[in-house]
């Protein structure tokens, strides 16, 4: 009965939330507490939250104050370089402009923390298609599933969970596992090369000024933004021949212009280029204690965002005018988290978690046993995706070894068969970074869902068709 209703609550939630019948928050509290009852444990509701809430605050916190640090790393501009050279390479060609943000998306991922990423990519990025009229969903999705595949590295999570849970190292679990995953990258690249010429198909071929900002001494002028029949109020497309078209901003669209790109502006006032190396040196410590673990990764932010602030905003009123711009994605990402943990809360709590993930390990037939790293990685998919990885690695993982020991498998080909569904797991309702990635880009979690599951169910099974092809699976 419990694996039933589990998989009744997980149904009901993503139906109402991409019919747009509830919101997220909404329904992250009120399915699973009206579940907690139907299932007869009403009354410890309570203290199934709580214990929700108290295993996830830690990313609550460390989500606040990371988007508190890398909110004023972006004003204080020390990512303004990258962010000017990846949207010089993109220009206004839909194609590129999808290109690089997969490209962004997956440098940024090499900090293991897939908030930082959302983050980074979403505030380089949104300002470049909203101006031109593209698909926000097109940009989560690529930079979800660009993210998830590197969210494999050792020190991301996925990997060191899968060497605690089994015991094994985590380099001989990913090192092996490279070649397949840089398939899985390039499967990416791909798709979003794929992705970007519907977008150019769709809105033209399109052309903006190369440098994208405003100079100090030049003004930055959209050359063109058109699309087909119905461009009244946005400039044609030239002629095929040229490809290209020229216009001046009308004041409307110099204060649009100025609106949506005033992140990238070099006249910012929030800048503060005499600190730059200062700012690039504390986030290199950041990231390198961070990946070195000299502290719990909340607490580090927590010192990093105090420092940043202190350090490039000496003046209280500045100091609170940038944690004030920054509040509404703070508000956003952290009530999303808490409303999460009622979810796992009520999961993990009832039983259901254990019973559904015993339910599917059971279904798995017999003559499957000497080819179980497939069926683990082929189980990764759906499993990441309803489950946290925490669930999915120390409450499966290990059954799924011992019945692959038993028909000579080896747990190292279960532990990396393991890591083909990170793909698909990043845009998990369970994962507290995808809500940081449409909260900042404005895009409906269930727009999003609709969108990106299909392209990451295809990303991951290339990855595990890879390790399955070079024989580290």
């Amino acid at each position: 009965m419990l694996t039933i209703l589990g998989f009744a609550m997980i149904a009901t939630f993503l139906v109402l939330i991409m019919t747009k019948k509830m919101s997220p928050i909404a329904a992250l509290v009120l399915i699973p507490a009206l579940f907690c009852v139907a299932v007869g444990q009403g009354a410890k509701l309570g203290d199934y939250v709580i214990d929700g809430v108290g295993n996830l605050a830690p990313t609550a916190a460390m989500l606040m104050f990371a988007i508190v640090y890398f909110g004023v790393m972006i004003d204080v501009g020390l990512f303004d370089p990258i962010v000017r050279g990846i949207l010089r390479f993109c220009k206004a060609d839909p194609m590129r402009i999808v290109v690089g943000t997969a490209v962004l998306a997956a440098i940024v991922s090499l900090d293991g923390d897939g908030s930082t990423t959302f983050m980074i990519t979403v505030s380089a990025m949104y300002p470049l298609y909203k101006r031109l009229k593209m698909s926000l969903v097109v940009m989560t999705g690529v930079a979800a599933t660009a993210n998830g595949v590197m969210n494999t590295l050792p020190w991301g999570g996925p990997t060191a969970r899968a060497a605690t849970a089994l015991k094994l190292d985590a380099s001989e679990i990913f090192v092996p596992m490279i070649p397949a995953l840089a398939v899985g990258l390039l499967a990416v690249f791909l798709l979003s090369y794929v992705l970007g010429l519907r977008e150019r198909k769709r809105l033209g071929m399109l052309t903006l000024d190369e440098a994208l900002v405003r100079e100090p001494e030049q003004e930055t002028v959209l050359a063109g933004a058109g699309t087909g029949a119905s461009g009244g109020d946005r400039l044609r497309k030239d002629s095929a021949a040229s490809g290209t078209g020229s216009a001046d901003l009308t004041e409307d669209d110099d204060e649009e212009y100025e609106e949506e790109f005033k992140g990238l502006d070099p006249d910012r006032s929030t800048l503060r280029p005499k600190l730059y190396w200062f700012n690039a040196g504390l986030t290199i410590a950041l990231l390198t204690a961070m990946i070195m673990e000299l502290m719990p990764i909340p607490v580090l932010f927590l010192l990093g965002a105090a420092l940043a602030l202190t350090v490039n905003f000496p003046h209280m009123p500045d100091q609170r005018a940038r944690i004030a711009a920054h509040a509404d994605n703070v508000l956003n990402v952290s009530g999303m988290v808490f409303a999460a943990a009622v979810f796992t809360g009520v999961l993990t709590g009832t039983g259901m978690v254990e019973n559904m993930a015993d339910w599917v390990v059971g279904a798995v037939p017999d003559a499957m046993g000497p080819h179980m790293a497939i069926v683990t990685g082929l189980l990764s998919l759906p499993l990441t995706y309803f489950m946290s990885n925490d669930g999915f690695y120390f409450g499966v993982v290990p059954v799924l070894a011992e019945a692959g020991a038993a028909h000579g498998v080896s747990p190292l080909e279960i532990a990396r068969a393991s890591l083909a569904g990170q793909a698909l797991h990043m845009s998990s309702p369970l994962v507290p970074a995808v809500y940081v990635l449409v909260g900042m880009a404005k895009v409906e979690f269930g727009d999003h869902t609709r969108f990106t599951v299909k392209w990451a169910v295809l990303t991951s099974l290339v990855v595990l068709g890879a390790g399955i092809l070079f024989g580290t699976i």
